[in-house]
């Protein structure tokens, strides 16, 4: 009988047979498809690779604004999604290599729940029975196809199979405007192909401060972009996406492909047997992430809770120290979150939005990223904002940026926050000279 037993090889699942055999517990995993989960096959890993491309592509063609003359600048999509492929190889290997070391049993098959006991949990993986003491269920997450009229026959792609594409489409017509939605309108977007972005939010990026998702969708328009916000899609015919605008006329959009990205659902199918106590669309559980039964308890994007791959990790190092008798608790409070556009997005705590909606009292800080010598120095043209929230007692809240390198900056904040630093504490913290990261000192003393 293993100690513990975890269903599903993503973010948290490897991360948590890694921990787990650390603390000396025999473990079995179970993974159906391939290790690494959602991120690495099909979300975080391959998007950054193929926009990454974009990025050196855009600045190659951009090349004179900083005195660098390039002829005939052009891409081979093909070879873009060829080196994609092989990144993810890569990584998958090595995932594997790191469980191996660690003496995990992996499984390679469906995991079937059979028989459930307080003592014991029966899986079937396979054609095999295992038993275990505890079990970890890191199921993820699947693509959410909504019920708009005509989805059923309609010639769409969603975001795993846009990732498969060899070649660049010459238009899209993208439904979703949140996080995978943007980040692909910026991928085809920049390789030249006319791209139109539908959301029925007011706003693009819905859970991101507000002013900073009105600044990049600025951007993008300049960039040949359309957005029709405030609308919402009725029918889907064929290539044709027909919804209503923000002001109450139909309208019709085509093109060569329909990329449908409105968001993810858990994976909950295969648990019936244990009748786990359910929370919005997922599995409930409490802040050691144990479920309504003592020994299953669950991470990652099952929780509906935040999805995205750092919080599963950390969900599912959480759940592991208490299954080692390492009391631990999760924290939502700080968490980070980016979106990988040209001009990247990053911000962590409450948005000036959530604050208004709650009517708590708070105080803000704003400063463009330009007075960041070292953005100047990198970003010809670029403008960019940091935002700094303070509660009633002076301390870090929130913080949201738009401007490259948000992505490497925002990890100074969220441990602000963690922490709970107040303005004047957090403003000690030395920067190097020169950074971007400088950016939030600034703001900070502005």
């Amino acid at each position: 009988m293993y100690d513990l037993a975890i269903i599903g090889g993503g973010p948290a699942g490897y991360t948590a047979a890694e921990r787990a055999a650390h603390y000396g517990l025999s473990v079995v995993i179970f993974e159906e498809n391939a290790f690494g989960g959602v991120c690495l096959n099909e979300g975080c890993i391959p998007t950054k690779t193929l926009l990454y491309s974009a990025k050196l592509y855009h600045n190659a063609k951009l090349g004179s604004k900083y005195g660098i003359a390039a002829e005939n600048v052009g891409f081979d999509y093909e070879k873009i999604v060829s080196r994609k492929n092989k990144v993810v190889r890569k990584l998958n290997a090595g995932i594997r290599a790191r469980l191996t070391a660690a003496e995990v049993k992996m499984v390679a098959a469906r995991a079937e729940i059979k028989h459930y006991t307080a003592d014991k949990i029966s899986i079937l993986g396979g054609d095999e029975e295992f038993e275990a003491r505890n079990l970890l269920l890191c199921n993820g997450s699947k693509v959410a196809i909504p019920p708009i009229s005509g989805v059923d026959t309609a010639r769409y792609i969603t975001s795993k199979e846009a990732l498969e594409l060899k070649s660049v489409p010459e238009s899209v017509v993208v439904i979703g405007g949140g996080v995978i939605g943007m980040e692909f309108a910026g991928l085809f977007g920049t390789f030249g192909a006319k791209v139109s972005v539908v959301e029925m939010a007011g706003e693009i990026l819905p859970p991101v401060d507000s002013e900073i998702s009105a600044m990049l969708r600025a951007e993008y328009t300049k960039q040949g972009i359309d957005f029709f916000v405030g609308s919402k899609v009725s029918r889907l015919d064929d290539n044709k996406v027909i919804f209503t605008d923000s002001e109450g006329n139909e309208r019709t959009l085509a093109a060569e492909q329909v990329l449908l990205c409105v968001g993810r659902r858990p994976r909950i199918d295969g648990l019936e047997k244990l009748e786990l106590r359910p929370y919005r669309n997922g599995i409930e559980v409490d802040e050691r992430m144990q479920t309504s039964l003592p020994n299953v308890y669950a991470a990652g994007d099952i929780t509906a809770l935040s999805m995205l791959a750092h919080t599963a990790t950390r969900q599912a190092e959480v759940a592991v120290n208490n299954i080692a008798g390492r009391a631990d608790t999760m924290n939502y409070d700080a968490i980070p979150s980016v979106v990988y556009t040209n001009p990247e997005i990053a911000g962590v705590g409450y948005t000036e939005d959530r604050l208004k909606t709650e009517g708590k009292a708070y105080r803000v800080k704003r400063l463009p990223m330009t007075f960041s010598g070292r953005f100047v120095a990198e970003n010809e043209g670029g403008n960019g904002l940091c935002k700094l929230i303070f509660d009633e007692n002076d301390v870090v809240i929130g913080c949201h940026l738009i401007g490259n390198p948000a992505s490497e900056i925002i990890a100074t904040a969220t441990l602000a926050i963690e922490e709970r630093l107040t303005a004047e504490r957090f403003g000690r913290l030395i920067v190097p000279h020169p950074s971007v990261a400088e950016i939030v000192r600034e703001t900070l003393l502005s």
